[in-house]
């Protein structure tokens, strides 16, 4: 009797093994991290989408596929364009760009990565395409916004988001580039003769002020003569003045040599005053 409750209890735990093999081989448990999502397929369709967290699928006929949803960068690189003058120029970009809706880029696109890279430079070369060489040069900066402008809605077909286009390098041929050199460096010489040209019109406009004073004042010269030599020391200057005119009035403090004619003084006639 003892043998027998322990064969059926035996076979209960050899039921139930084979019960729970069976189970695991149908049944499997999927985690779905936070930065990615989960395509799932039933019978081969596409039956939704799975958010963060543990799902159980039936193996037969349902299947999870993860996808990454992360910011992500796109390096487009250098791109040969020719500017509206008919200037050739070489650009690279930095693209950033997030998966907003997966079921459309992995079932309706077969490479979203790359449409993403083909929609990008089409989108380029129609920007710099429509600026002339000097556009490109000062106007730099908007050229990554005037791309992302052109490409946004074209990348949202393809189920993506661009965040942000940069541009990261921006070459020319190299006869072109030296050109450019020869030109920025005329440029720069212009701007010095430029500034120098003005200082020496502001140096003689102080100039002709300054003989316009002297001249209706000549004491003027000799003041900033004697100016000039108070700063000078070390050296002996004999300074002739001439003798009509006197650099500074000189004030006498003793008596007069000059006599006084009184009342009973005569003239040199011999007659009283």
């Amino acid at each position: 009797m003892l043998g027998q409750v322990i064969a059926n209890i035996v076979l209960l735990a050899a039921v139930a093994a084979i019960v729970l093999i069976v189970v695991r081989g149908l049944v499997r448990q999927v985690t779905v991290f936070e930065y990615q999502r989960g395509l799932r397929y039933r019978s081969g369709r596409v039956a939704g989408l799975v958010g963060p967290g543990r799902h159980w699928i039936f193996r037969p006929t349902t299947s999870i596929q993860l996808v990454d949803v992360r910011e992500t960068f796109l390096a487009v690189a250098g791109q040969e364009v020719v500017t509206s003058d008919s200037v050739s120029v070489k650009l690279s970009l930095l693209v950033r760009y997030r998966l907003v809706d997966p079921i459309v880029a992995l079932t309706q696109i077969d490479n979203y990565y790359q449409a993403v890279y083909s929609l990008v430079q089409v989108a380029l070369r129609e920007a710099v395409g429509a600026l002339t060489i000097d556009d490109v040069l000062q106007r730099r900066e908007e050229i990554g916004p005037e791309v992302l402008r052109r490409s946004a809605e074209d990348t949202r077909g393809v189920g993506v988001e661009l965040i942000s286009v940069d541009v990261r390098d921006l070459m020319f041929p190299g006869p072109l580039k030296k050109t450019f050199a020869q030109v920025i460096e005329a440029r720069q010489q212009g701007l010095a003769a430029l500034e120098k040209a003005r200082g020496e019109t502001a140096a003689l406009r102080s100039l002709a002020n300054a003989a316009r004073m002297v001249e209706a004042n000549p004491a003027l010269l000799q003041l900033r003569l004697i100016q000039q030599l108070e700063a000078t020391k070390g050296h002996t200057i004999v300074l002739g003045m001439p003798t009509t005119t006197t650099p500074v009035p000189i004030r006498s403090d003793g008596p007069s040599t000059a006599p006084e004619l009184g009342s009973g003084d005569r003239s040199p006639t011999g007659e009283a005053d």
